[in-house]
């Protein structure tokens, strides 16, 4: 019984830090609804495209930190494997789909990066660099993800990370991908193509 509990316990606090809205939070305080601007995604890259550099910066570090969080809240209450790996699903099911903006979040990406640079430090940072590098030359969020999870997964292989790990770091960023195209799909054409765009407001609350 205390095993369930726990368990449950695990899920349910990982879907709602999940749920935490960082971006609208965030971008309230920088005087915008990130659900009315750009792409309307709930998410780090529209907080930086138009809320600016620091708001972005603050979306980012909290998204990611997170998505680590409920993986170490998991590792602590249960241990078990499968449990976390749970964990870190529901964490990115509670930012796409949070109960406190009635199921209307993000796209997950900053929480995936952060429950897998929990699991895998050594791997992501060096998966993070190439990815990074990616996203500057071509300021394409999608071709970041790309650049990002590819690696990763080679670089578990390399690293001999168990096949688990292997399997759910290629797992894992789909859900993140699903609802890209999930939230994407209707969108007017200059809407999709802001959508994988990345670049930074000059002014707090305006576009480019």
């Amino acid at each position: 019984m205390f095993t369930v509990i726990n368990i449950v316990l695990s899920l349910v606090i990982a879907y709602l830090l999940g749920s935490i809205p960082f971006a609208y939070i965030i971008g309230k305080v920088s005087g915008l609804d990130v659900r009315k601007v750009g792409d309307r995604n709930v998410g780090t890259f529209n907080v930086f495209r138009h809320a600016g550099l620091i708001a972005g910066i603050a979306t980012l570090i909290a998204d990611v930190g997170k998505g680590a969080l409920v993986i170490v809240i998991a590792k602590a209450l249960s241990g078990n494997e499968l449990v976390v790996f749970g964990a870190g699903v529901a964490a990115v099911i509670g930012h796409n789909w949070p109960v406190f903006l009635h199921f209307r979040g993000g796209r997950g990406l900053a929480v995936v990066i952060g429950a897998l640079l929990a699991l895998l430090p050594i791997e992501m940072l060096i998966a993070a660099a190439v990815g990074i590098l990616v996203l500057i030359i071509t300021r394409n969020s999608v071709w970041f993800g790309v650049a990002l999870f590819i690696p990763l997964v080679l670089l578990c292989w390399f690293f001999g990370e168990p096949v688990s790990l292997l399997i759910y770091s290629a797992a894992l960023p789909c859900l993140s991908g699903f609802a890209h195209w999930l939230t994407t799909r209707h969108l007017p054409p200059e809407a999709q193509k802001e959508a994988v765009s990345f670049w930074v407001a000059r002014k707090r609350g305006h576009g480019r």
